[in-house]
This record gives C-alpha cells, structure tokens and sequence, in this order.
C-alpha cells in the first residue's frame, strides 16, 4: 500500500469545498485574522482565575471536543497512511507547544509585540529558501522593526525581575513565532487535499495538540470545573482561536499558494494592534506603531520561493 495521501481529484467534494470555492480566499482569510487575536485577547483576561496554561488547555481540549463529532478524527487516524500520520501527529504538537507558547509570551508581552515577533518568521523562511537582495532588505527591515518593539535600551537598562520578565517573554514570543512558521508549512500540507479534507486533517491534529497539552494545562484547568461560568468562557476562548481562524486558514489555504497567504500575513500585526487596543486597552505609542509598521512592510516585501508552494 502506498503511504502517499490521495490526491485532491481522488478526495470527493463536499459542502465545505464548494463554500471555499465560492467565497474569496481573502475573505476567509479576513475573518482568520480577527479572530486570530479576538480569542487570545479575551483568553489574556481569563489568565488570573484560571492560569495561562490552564487557558490553554481549555482552547485545544473544546477545539478538539468540537472537532471531534463533525471530521470524526479516528477515522482519520485509522484510514491515514503513515505519512499522513505522522503529518497529523507533527501538526497536534506543533499546535499544541505554539498555543501554550503564545499565551506564556501575553502574560508578559503587548499583544502586539507578541504578534510581530510571531511574523517576523514569514519573513525568515523566505530569507532561508530564497536569498535575494530583495529578501535580505526585507529581512532588515522587519528585524529594525521588532527592536523599536522591543524597546531594546530600555532592556538593555532593565534589572531584577522586570529584565526577568521581558526575557522570559521574550523567549515565549520567540518560540511561538518559531513554530508558526512549520504551522504554515503543515498546514498547506494538509489542505493539499482541498477545504473538506483539510479541515479533517485539522480535526485530527487537533485531538493529537489535545493528547499533548493533556499533561501540561489538566490541572490548572481542574480548578475552573468548579465555576460553570469560566468553563464556558474557556470553552468560548477555543472555538473563537482554534475553531473559526484554523477553519478559516484552512479555506483560504486551500486556494492560495504559500507565497500569496505568507503575503497576507502582513496584515496580521496590525489587527492584533486594533484588538489590543479594543478589548485590553495596550494603547501603542508612536514608536510601536513605526515597528509595527516595519514587521508589515518586511513581511509584505518578501518574496518566497516559488517551489513547493
């Protein structure tokens, strides 16, 4: 038996792939990018009663649950050559460590900084597979970018806990901007078999991610089962950060190649700055919004390789 996963013609279309072929790619990738920070905003505010790990299992454990009656992940599993397995199993845990990664950076970090770090990735992959002068200014760019963001003197003047602090969620935004870019990759993977099966495939990563956060947030969830009003805003903060945004990538993936969608993320920082100021009330300063502005140019001037997309 070959291990290859079937082609797209072989995987019959349902009602998800003609909704992804009627509605612009931009469009599902417009909803993808409000609520990629809506739900993280609204989790920030739940991390002193329930814990951020706590947060984070909540959002993959009522992901996975709803998940789970409508893609049926262990059929999935079950009838998924063992390439496909391992892509499943590799996308669970990339989701996983990157969900409780980002959270650990927002309990230290301005949503917007977190986010610029978290694309700045985009641009390095594309600096990796494709070295350019053009790559190379992009690259130079965004980096100036994410240091205004930073504030990098007031780091560098920084002591005692707070210098702790920020290099503690420095490292979080780091990895979490690390393991976005084998998100993109993995993700484009699994729509190679168009919108429906991607977002099986999803379902199936996504009870993997809930096999893996099982032993990390478990018990600081444990302590919200008592209060039926935290629950559900625990259950509200998945299906608005892993529900609607992965759906929604997972519809525009299936469309756009590696190149536009990396493109498109240009767009991201900024929305996670409007979100910020909306829900959180972290009002950026000029200098934040000149960085800003920086990570979104980089990212948008970057031209990735046209192989593989």
């Amino acid at each position: 038996m070959s291990d290859q996963a079937p082609s797209p013609a072989a995987r019959p279309p349902n009602h998800l792939s003609r909704l992804s072929e009627t509605v612009p790619p931009q469009a599902w990738f417009a909803v993808s990018a409000v609520f990629h920070y809506l739900g993280p905003a609204f989790a920030v505010l739940l991390f002193p009663v329930v814990g951020v790990l706590g947060v984070a299992w909540f959002r993959i454990a009522s992901a996975a649950l709803f998940f789970a009656p409508l893609t049926k992940p262990w059929r999935t599993f079950k009838n998924a050559p063992p390439r496909e397995r391992a892509l499943l199993l590799a996308l669970g845990a990339c989701l996983a460590v990157m969900n409780c990664s980002f959270y650990l950076a927002l309990e230290r970090l301005p949503i917007a900084l977190v986010a610029a770090i978290e694309f700045v990735g985009t641009v390095g992959i594309a600096l990796w597979g494709l070295r350019t002068p053009r790559n190379y200014l992009a690259f130079a760019v965004a980096t100036v970018g994410v240091a205004l963001l930073i504030d990098v003197p007031a780091l560098l003047t920084a002591q005692g806990a707070a210098l702790s602090s920020d290099l503690l969620g420095l490292f979080w935004a780091l990895l979490n901007g690390g393991l976005f870019v084998p998100y993109i990759i993995l993700g484009h993977k699994v729509s190679e078999g168009g919108a429906s099966g991607g977002v099986e495939r999803l379902g199936a990563a996504m009870t993997a991610a809930f096999l893996c956060v099982m032993p990390i947030g478990f018990f600081q969830a444990l302590e919200a089962f008592g209060a039926p009003m935290l629950v559900l805003a625990g259950i509200g903060v998945g299906l608005c950060s892993s529900v609607i945004p992965y759906v929604c990538d997972q519809l525009a993936m299936a469309r756009l190649p590696r190149a536009s969608f990396a493109f498109l993320l240009a767009l991201l920082p900024a929305s996670a700055t409007v979100i910020g100021i909306l829900v959180l009330r972290q009002i950026p300063n000029m200098v934040d919004l000149l960085g800003i502005a920086l990570v979104m140019i980089g990212v948008a001037v970057h031209r990735p390789a046209t192989t593989g997309t």
